[in-house]
C-alpha cells in the first residue's frame, strides 16, 4: 500500500468513526461495533492491512487512549454538583466491581480450569464496565436525572477499579525476575503471599489496593496544584492544552515509578485541576491571580483532550478489529458468552442492593442498569496488559476480551431501545454534564 493510499485511509476512518458515532443516536448500535467491524474488514476479510505490523501500534493506541478519557473524566468530576448522588454511585460502582470479578473468575475455574490466580487476573480486567462507551449512551437514553447522575458516578469510578483491580493482582503474582512492577506495593504483596494463607493473600490485595490509591492521590494533589500556579507563568494560554497534555503523561510516568496507579492518578489528577478551592466551572482558570483572556478555559481544556480522544479512541478500535484472529473468535465465544452472563448476574443484584443508596429507582431503572455491562476500551487495554506481563500463556486473551467486548455491547443495546427517547425528567442544574469523545 502507497504512502498516498494509507493516508486516505486513515481519514476515511476518521470519518467513519463521525458517522457512526452519528447513527448511533438512530441505531442505537454503539460506535465501538462499527469500529471493529471495519478493523476486522480491513484484515482478516479483505487482507488489505498486514495484522502482524500493527499489534504492538495497538498496545500504544489504547493506553493513550485510555490516559485521555481518563482524564477526561476527572476534569469532569464536580465534587459539589454530585455530591447527592455521590454514595449510590460508589456503592454501584464497588458492588459491581467486586461481584463480577469473583463470579467472572469462578466461571473461568470451573469453565475451562484456570489456575485461581490466573482466573482472578483475568476477571480484574473483565470486571469493569468501560466508561468511554457507557457515558456518552447515557445521553440519549431516557433516564432521570437521579439515576443518570448515579451512573455517571459510577463510569468515572469503573475505569479506576479496573485499573488498581489488575495492578493490585499483578503485583501479587509477580515474580522478582519479571519486573513488572519493583516497587514498595509490590514488596508488601510478596510478603504476604509468603504467609501461605488465604486470609494473608485477601489482606496483601487490599493493602496493595489501597496503598497504590493513596500514592496516586496524593501525587496527584500535589502535582495539580503546582501546576495550576507554574503553567500561567511558563507560558502563553494557547499553548496551555497542550503543556496540559503533556503534563498528564508526566504525572503517568512518575506515578508508575512511585508505586502508585499510574491512571487512577491520571483521573485525580483532573479531578484536582477542576475542583480548586474558589472557582467554579464557569470561572474555572488555572491561576485565580491571573485572569485568562478567553475567559473559559475549562471548556477548552475539555474539547481539547475530548478530541483528541475521540481520535486516539477511533484508531485503537479499528485496530483491534484489524488483529483479531477469527481461529481465536471462535475458541473464545462459548467462554465469553459465560462472562457476559455472570457479568449479568453479578450486575443484577449489585443493582437490587445498591437501591439502598440510589434516589427514585424503579424496577425499570434496574432492568437497565442491569443491562448497561458494556466492555471496551479499558477491556481490551488491561488484556493487552497482561499478556505483556505475563507472556504466552495469556495469548488467548486478546480473542477473548473483543468477544466480550461485542456480546456485552450487544447486550446494552437492549437497554438503548428500550430506554430510548427525551429526557424522563427535565435538565437539572447539579447533573454532571460529561463532555466524551462523542461530543466532538
Amino acid at each position: 500500500m502507497s504512502l498516498t493510499v494509507f493516508f486516505g485511509l486513515l481519514g476515511g476512518i476518521v470519518v467513519l468513526a463521525f458517522v457512526a458515532n452519528r447513527l448511533a443516536g438512530w441505531t442505537r448500535v454503539p460506535d465501538v461495533v462499527v469500529l471493529m467491524a471495519a478493523g476486522m474488514l480491513l484484515g482478516p476479510v479483505f487482507h488489505l492491512l498486514n495484522p502482524a505490523k500493527f499489534e504492538y501500534v495497538a498496545h500504544g493506541f489504547g493506553a493513550l487512549a485510555l490516559i485521555l478519557i481518563l482524564f477526561e473524566a476527572g476534569l469532569d468530576l464536580e465534587f459539589r454538583n454530585t455530591l447527592r448522588h455521590f454514595p449510590g454511585g460508589v456503592l454501584l460502582a464497588l458492588l459491581s466491581y467486586g461481584l463480577s470479578l469473583v463470579a467472572i473468575a469462578e466461571f473461568l475455574i470451573a469453565a475451562i480450569h484456570l489456575p485461581r490466580m490466573d482466573a482472578f487476573l483475568v476477571a480484574a480486567a473483565f470486571a469493569c464496565v468501560s466508561s468511554s462507551v457507557m457515558l456518552p449512551v447515557l445521553q440519549q437514553m431516557n433516564l432521570t436525572t437521579a439515576l443518570k447522575t448515579t451512573l455517571v458516578v459510577e463510569g468515572a469510578l469503573s475505569d479506576a477499579l479496573g485499573v488498581l483491580g489488575v495492578g493490585a493482582v499483578l503485583d501479587f503474582t509477580s515474580t522478582p525476575h519479571e519486573g513488572n512492577q519493583s516497587n514498595v506495593t509490590s514488596l508488601l504483596m510478596r510478603h504476604a503471599a509468603a504467609q501461605g494463607t488465604k486470609s494473608s493473600l485477601a489482606a496483601g490485595v487490599v493493602e496493595g489496593f489501597l496503598l497504590r490509591v493513596l500514592i496516586s492521590i496524593a501525587l496527584a494533589l500535589a502535582v495539580g496544584f503546582l501546576w495550576s500556579r507554574l503553567l500561567p507563568l511558563i507560558s502563553e494560554e494557547r499553548f496551555w492544552q497542550v503543556l496540559t497534555f503533556a503534563a498528564v503523561l508526566l504525572v503517568y510516568s512518575i506515578s508508575d515509578l512511585v508505586g502508585g496507579s499510574n491512571l487512577f492518578a491520571v483521573i485525580a489528577f483532573g479531578a484536582t485541576l477542576a475542583n480548586l478551592p474558589g472557582k467554579t466551572r464557569a470561572e474555572f482558570e488555572f491561576a485565580w491571580w491571573v485572569a485568562p483572556k478567553s475567559g473559559n478555559t475549562h471548556r477548552q481544556l475539555l474539547m481539547f483532550h475530548s478530541e483528541l480522544a475521540f481520535l486516539v479512541r477511533t484508531f485503537f478500535f479499528v485496530l483491534l478489529g484489524l488483529i483479531v484472529k477469527f481461529s481465536g473468535l471462535r475458541a473464545a465465544a462459548l467462554p465469553a458468552a459465560g462472562i457476559v452472563a455472570a457479568i449479568f448476574i453479578a450486575r443484577w443484584i449489585s443493582a437490587q442492593v445498591s437501591r439502598v443508596a440510589m434516589k427514585d429507582v424503579d424496577p425499570l431503572d434496574i432492568e437497565t442498569i442491569s443491562l448497561l455491562v458494556p466492555r471496551g476500551l479499558i477491556t481490551a487495554v488491561l488484556a493487552f496488559e497482561i499478556v505483556d506481563a505475563k507472556g504466552a500463556s495469556f495469548s488467548f486473551l486478546p480473542g477473548l476480551a473483543f468477544s466480550v467486548i461485542l456480546l456485552s455491547n450487544i447486550l446494552m443495546l437492549v437497554a438503548t431501545v428500550r430506554r430510548s427517547g427525551p429526557a424522563a425528567d427535565a435538565p437539572a442544574t447539579d447533573v454532571p454534564q460529561p463532555v466524551t469523545e462523542s461530543a466532538s
